[in-house]
């Protein structure tokens, strides 16, 4: 009997996990949104070659594409992010700055939109930086434009990035004036500014000669061991403060480049610096729904 109690039991926790493996593998499918239905203009021949992903990062992206990932409706609170990951332009780290960094905005009742991007320094990439750049004001537009389906306010939409993906919101969120697009449809037509922008240890493309009066209001952070990119967030601090443009920063002693989200660090510091943007985020109001 208490065997085929015990049977009974993991028998009924196979068919519930299955069950619910079937719902999160329907869910991550329907959940990705290409940026253009035929793929990218001037590429549309290699929208069906397939991504490559092992461990922690994705590569071979030539279909550029946002992933989402929306909060309980009992806490959301119509904010949203286009988040793009880092890695040298030349891979995506996909999981620690990308899907992690959307489920803690989850948390506090952001939907998130994980951006992948073209990667021009791959090997052999037949893509440059113009390319990344039409990604990113593609993303942020379409975005705006799907703000009734998923419930969104569009003065509450921003722009986060890390590192490469720092330097590829910096793009949009100091140049959003720029075209960067074929005007192929209506959607081109929509305003790409950012309402705000988060640059987790961005590189050093990110930084502007000007910061224009109108930029959005910016939430920085890197480690001051961070060889590659601290200089990165200094200068634009400077930048502006010249301008006249809101600015939070946050610049750690201890610690170096990539330390994402902060939930692998051994510093107390950037374990909980995601709670210093959200104090920054609900200062300013965009977690207060109106």
């Amino acid at each position: 009997m208490i065997q085929s109690r015990l049977f009974r039991t993991v028998l009924v926790f196979l068919l519930f996990t299955t069950a619910s493996m079937e719902r999160l593998m329907a869910q991550d499918s329907a959940s990705v949104i290409h940026l253009w239905n035929n793929g990218a203009p001037g590429f549309e021949n290699l929208k069906n070659q397939p991504e490559q992903a092992k461990d922690w990062w994705v590569k071979n992206i030539n279909n550029p594409s946002l992933t989402v990932y929306l909060p309980p409706k009992e806490i959301a609170n119509e904010a949203a992010v286009v988040i793009c990951p880092g890695g040298g332009h030349s891979a995506l780290v996909y999981n620690a700055e990308g899907r992690d960094a959307a489920t803690f905005m989850n948390t506090i009742g952001v939907a998130a939109f994980v951006l992948k991007y073209r990667l021009f320094r791959e090997p052999n990439s037949p893509y440059n930086m113009e390319n990344v750049k039409q990604d990113i004001f593609r993303a942020m537009r379409l975005v705006k434009s799907l703000a009734l389906k998923y419930n969104i306010d569009t003065s509450r939409l921003g722009v986060m990035g890390f590192s490469a993906g720092g330097e590829v919101a910096g793009w949009v969120s100091y140049h959003f004036r720029e075209t960067h697009s074929n005007k192929t449809d209506a959607i081109d037509q929509l305003s790409a500014r950012p309402a705000f922008q988060v640059l987790i240890y961005p590189g050093p493309l990110a930084v502007p000669d000007v910061v224009p009066s109108d930029a959005p209001p910016t939430f920085l952070t890197a480690a001051n061991g961070d060889t590659c990119c601290s200089e990165a967030v200094v200068q634009l601090l400077l930048l502006h403060r010249k301008a006249n443009v809101p600015v939070e920063i946050h610049l750690y002693q201890q610690g170096a480049h990539a330390f994402n989200m902060g939930q692998r660090s051994e510093y107390v510091t950037l374990k909980t610096w995601p709670q210093r943007l959200t104090d920054w985020m609900q200062d300013n109001g965009w977690l207060k729904k109106k």
